[in-house]
């Protein structure tokens, strides 16, 4: 793919999931000044209704005991163990709506997390690191909710799966979208 001089355009058409990650990923320090960036995403309102909960190190395999906990045959219990040690940080992503808020609906809400952590993901992608955003039925598990501290009116989004990506293997190119078969003008518009 050809690079663009723009950097905010290069980092989204470059940007690819990477299923395999390695050490390093970010310190406090980064991540911390790349999610104060990334809350700048729209957010009407500012409510910020989000939070992250950081699995390193030793938690990961806590975390994956608790994965496995909550499979439902020996088979997926040890698989399920083995998912937070293919990166060396998780981010929990926690939607925390403010609920009932008299002018920003639950469901702006939820697109202001979704889209702060998609800039989450470009600003790493553009700082060197990669990452993945992983889900499944296990955020509904009681006993990991219990693990991560997430409330009764929280949302667990799944993880946000943050490293260097491995050397092997190149990220498949995308084909181009086609932007006129989504785009829809009114009849006699300039453009």
């Amino acid at each position: 793919m050809t690079r663009s001089p723009d950097p905010v355009l290069d980092a989204v058409l470059t940007r690819r999931s990477a299923p395999r990650l390695t050490e390093p990923a970010p310190g406090r320090h980064d991540l911390e000044r790349l999610v104060q960036a990334a809350a700048t995403a729209p957010d009407h309102g500012r409510l910020h209704p989000w939070r992250l909960v950081a699995v390193t190190g030793n938690e990961r395999a806590r975390l994956g005991d608790v994965l496995g906990e909550a499979a439902a045959s020996p088979e997926q219990a040890r698989r399920a163990a083995a998912k937070p040690l293919r990166a060396p940080l998780l981010l929990s992503i926690v939607h925390r709506p403010v609920l009932d808020h008299p002018k920003v609906p639950e469901w702006e809400q939820l697109a202001a997390t979704t889209g702060m952590v998609t800039t989450l993901s470009l600003l790493l992608h553009s700082h060197g690191w990669a990452s993945i955003w992983r889900t499944g039925a296990v955020v509904q598990a009681p006993q990991v909710r219990k693990y991560l501290g997430i409330a009764d009116e929280e949302q667990l989004l799944g993880w946000l799966y943050v490293g260097t990506r491995c050397t092997s293997g190149a990220s498949a190119e995308r084909r181009p979208l086609d932007a006129t078969a989504k785009i829809t003008w009114p009849e006699g518009a300039d453009g």
